[in-house]
């Protein structure tokens, strides 16, 4: 563990020997929560298995995708979790790419910041008062809940769940900070990126919310890869960085941190399907820019820097492409490093 930033963990969908056996390794080790990613089912699933066998670590949802449910589903599965859990629940929402909801789910995209505004709104409300009657109808632009027989059989275990919103660009990190609890910033994230974007515009939504910096959490998602064998560490997360370029979204992203040539040719061997070419357009300054790689003294110092005004990081394994055994070996240099 570090001594000036709380530190989170991921937990993806394993078995569920393997989800206990891991929550439980956690805990021991001091983490402050783990995040399960909503990889293809819904995270809610994950976590609810480990809730039961763990007392005190908190419990991200890090990210459930906003807007392929109900908000009154996505309120109601995080109640659910919540009691489950004695109150540990932090409800991660995330717009995720417009190809992805739109293709892959069916669902609608609209403005991702507008539709995510209304989309907090409304599970704030039933959070709070869905047990009430109160409620009848909430009505949005994209969404319309006839909640004038709906009742949650009991007040929810508390009346505010906190909200953490993801962000890659300037806009959405101004908004998780004006609206929700905390910030997950993403791994693609680099030292420069941070200063120059990211801290400002918490700031400014800070500001346009009326709210104070103590009310809000920033967790700085890190790719990180520690190794005595830099070339190792820097092939080994080549994958994972080309695989998180591919989106176009993301290019305006890249050519911020001076990168963009680069982030085109890999989205256009995605485009071909051409997997090889996406690693071989991705080079070692592009990788070592993103990923934090070294040894533990090198990325523990790296990591200080790249985190310097953030409350907490979430330190992740560059997993695309790696095999089960480096993937576990990554795994436990963190927590040697990180944990207590």
């Amino acid at each position: 563990m570090t001594k000036r930033k709380s530190v989170w963990a991921q937990l993806v969908p394993a078995s569920g020997d393997a989800l206990v056996s891991l929550a439980q390794a956690y805990e021991a080790g001091g983490v402050e929560g783990v995040w399960a990613p909503q990889m293809f089912g819904a995270p809610f699933s994950t976590l609810a298995a480990v809730a039961p066998t763990t007392q005190r670590i908190k419990l991200g949802t890090g990210i459930a995708l906003a807007f392929v449910r109900s908000p009154l589903e996505t309120a109601c599965s995080a109640i659910d979790l919540d009691l489950i859990s004695n109150g540990r629940v932090v409800l991660g929402l995330g717009s995720s790419a417009q190809s992805q909801i739109e293709g892959s789910f069916g669902s609608t995209y609209g403005k991702p910041l507008a539709h995510m505004r209304e989309i907090v709104g409304m599970i704030r409300a039933i959070v709070a008062r869905g047990h009430t009657g109160e409620l009848e109808q909430l009505e949005g632009e994209y969404h319309r809940l006839d909640l004038s027989h709906f009742r949650l059989l009991q007040p929810a275990p508390r009346s505010e769940i906190p909200i953490v919103l993801p962000a890659v660009f300037p806009k959405a990190c101004a908004q998780a900070a004006e609206i929700a609890d905390g910030l997950l910033g993403h791994p693609l994230w680099n030292e420069a990126w941070i200063e120059r974007e990211v801290i400002p515009n918490v700031k400014a939504g800070l500001e346009r919310g009326g709210r104070a910096r103590s009310d809000f959490s920033l967790n700085v998602s890190i790719f990180t890869a520690i190794a005595d064998d830099r070339r190792e560490a820097i092939e080994d997360s080549r994958a994972t960085v080309a695989y998180y370029s591919q989106s176009p979204q993301y290019l305006r992203y890249f050519e911020g941190i001076g990168f963009g040539r680069e982030a085109a040719a890999i989205q256009a061997a995605f485009a071909r399907g051409d997997l090889a070419a996406m690693a071989g357009a991705c080079p070692d300054a592009m990788v070592e820019s993103i990923a934090v790689i070294g040894s533990a003294d090198e990325v523990r110092a790296r990591v200080e820097q790249r985190a310097a005004q953030a409350d907490a990081i979430t330190p992740v394994v560059p997993h695309y492409g790696l095999s089960p055994e480096k993937s576990a070996a990554y795994t436990r240099r963190i927590a040697e490093t990180f944990y207590e």
